[in-house]
């Protein structure tokens, strides 16, 4: 993509190619206009940044820029209308009612096999045939609703074999892989619907910031997690829903499916596994979302990825390591789809409380908060963005990948503390307590919290919340000796490991970022 000059903006370090009002002939547009408006004066040369920063241009000009990126994204509209005909042309090509398969462990659905035969194939072939008038619509500038509700069909497409709990396989691969290629090709690759004619051009890094918490390199990383999370779970998917027979795993052997197959998990109306594939699903796609701006630019998708990275993922690691207090079993792949989301949380909350920054100062500023919210804005920064480029990681992966953990530091303290934690967690094994004993289920949960709190904070943003290993650490060195079953060697484990995670959550450890307001709070 075409850089900038910095007369005119300055460059965009870590871009993947700008989006939306920064394609590269919207840009040389930009600068014609310019020229054409103000000529080569000097205050001109001076202005030039301002200028561009504000994106002071007239509706006519936005309007003509976003049917020149129209025109270059063209192929993509086709694209959306080929791969309708192909959803709603699926069911009669590939017949969903041969190569049936119920669900594993005998779980009951919600829907007979004839109905989800059925609602498998209506739903194909609406979605496609809205998706080639939608996307025929789409053909047209200037239509932004219709390629919004393109984008929730392919939602939809990715949705619909988890709720109608998919008789085939084929028909699960299929429409997971068309509702993604669906969500890409209406809000990714071209960028925002109509962006353009709302977008502000203005700083990358936020005021206050030592670095760019939405930069392409903060953002590969993510991109790849969730990607493996993503695999994972549907590997997890594909046997709950019965299109394999079993799960290999490594360590635990027919625990895995003792987990999947749980009444924990058959009391759920969905696979949850398959929620999880849903869930990675989306945050790897919006991973791809917006310019290195988008803290400010899109602060509506910014707060939905966090909420799927954040709560939802807190919610995710907390069933997985609750498996041998609820279950009594361990589940290696659920393992490690939670361990997957552990770092993710870190990683995504500097972007967050950036762009809460953003929306708290413009809010005091007398803006409208929804305006803002959907909108995006402007605001004056003098952080610059230090981040290598993506396109260097090939000879200079080393920086590229330090660039993409800034924000997270690895206190000794910290990193001790995740050890005791997996000490504590294989504890009452190493002792010969059963998995279902009152003081195995303590020391289980103790020890994975101690691990999960111990990365998290490894976020310096969220560094304070290291205190909770401090109650952590006394209820494991205290509860077992009120248990009448726990051997004496296992309770004096609990004191040593126990006292030791308390007194390790006391030290801050190292701070290498600073985050504007934010600072006050790590602490």
């Amino acid at each position: 993509m075409e850089k900038m000059n910095n007369g005119e903006g300055g460059s965009h370090k870590g871009s993947m190619g700008m989006r939306g009002v920064t394609r590269p002939m919207a840009e040389k547009e930009v600068r014609q206009h310019n020229h054409e408006m103000h000529g080569d004066s000097e205050q001109h040369s001076k202005d030039k940044g301002k200028e561009m920063q504000g994106m002071d241009m007239s509706d006519e000009m936005r309007e003509k820029m976003l049917r020149m990126h129209h025109m270059q994204t063209l192929w993509v509209y086709w694209m959306i209308i080929i791969l309708g005909a192909w959803v709603l042309l699926s069911p009669l090509t590939f017949d969903y009612g041969i190569g049936t398969v119920q669900p594993s462990g005998g779980r009951s659905v919600w829907l007979s096999m004839e109905q989800r035969i059925g609602f498998m194939k209506w739903s194909d072939i609406i979605s496609g045939a809205l998706l080639m008038f939608f996307g025929w619509r789409g053909l047209t500038p200037n239509r932004p609703v219709s390629l919004w509700i393109c984008c929730f069909i392919g939602i939809w497409l990715t949705m619909a074999p988890l709720l109608f709990w998919s008789p085939t396989a084929v028909a699960y691969l299929n429409d997971t892989m068309v509702g993604a290629l669906i969500i890409a090709l209406t809000i990714l690759i071209p960028g925002m619907p109509n962006m353009i004619m709302y977008m502000k051009m203005g700083p990358d890094t936020p005021p206050g910031w030592s670095y760019n918490p939405s930069s392409w390199p903060q953002r590969w990383i993510m991109m790849v997690l969730a990607f493996v999370g993503w695999v994972v779970s549907r590997y997890l998917a594909a046997f709950q829903l019965g299109y394999i027979d079993t799960v290999w795993d490594p360590f635990f052997g027919q625990q895995s499916e003792q987990v999947l197959n749980s009444a924990m998990s058959h009391s759920m109306p969905v696979s949850d596994a398959g929620l999880g594939a849903i869930a990675y699903t989306f945050e790897f796609l919006m991973g791809w979302m917006g310019a290195p701006s988008r803290w400010r630019t899109m602060p509506w998708m910014v707060a939905i990825f966090g909420i799927l990275v954040i709560p939802l993922g807190m919610v995710h690691i907390f069933l997985v390591i609750s498996q041998p207090v609820i279950v009594g079993a361990w589940c290696f792949f659920c393992l490690l789809a939670a361990a997957i989301m552990i770092p993710m949380i870190p990683l995504e909350a500097d972007e967050v409380i950036a762009m809460g920054q953003f929306m708290k100062k413009k809010v005091n500023q007398g803006e409208s908060f929804w305006k803002v919210f959907w909108k995006g804005g402007n605001i004056e920064s003098d952080a610059k963005d230090e981040a290598p480029e993506m396109m260097a990681f090939p000879q200079k992966p080393g920086p590229v990948y330090s660039a993409s953990i800034w924000g997270v530091s690895f206190p000794w303290t910290l990193t001790v503390a995740t050890l005791l934690g997996i000490a504590l967690v294989f504890a009452p094994g190493i002792f010969g307590v059963p998995i279902k004993e009152t003081v195995a289920d303590v020391f289980h949960l103790a020890g994975s919290l101690v691990v999960v709190t111990s990365i998290f904070c490894m976020g310096e943003p969220l560094r304070r919340g290291r205190y909770f290993n401090l109650l952590l650490g006394l209820t494991v060195a205290v509860a077992p000796w009120f248990l009448g079953n726990s051997p004496t060697g296992l309770s004096i484990t609990g004191i040593v490991l126990g006292l030791a995670v308390a007194a390790l959550s006391l030290p801050l450890g190292p701070k290498t970022q600073t985050y504007a307001g934010w600072d006050e709070y790590i602490k």
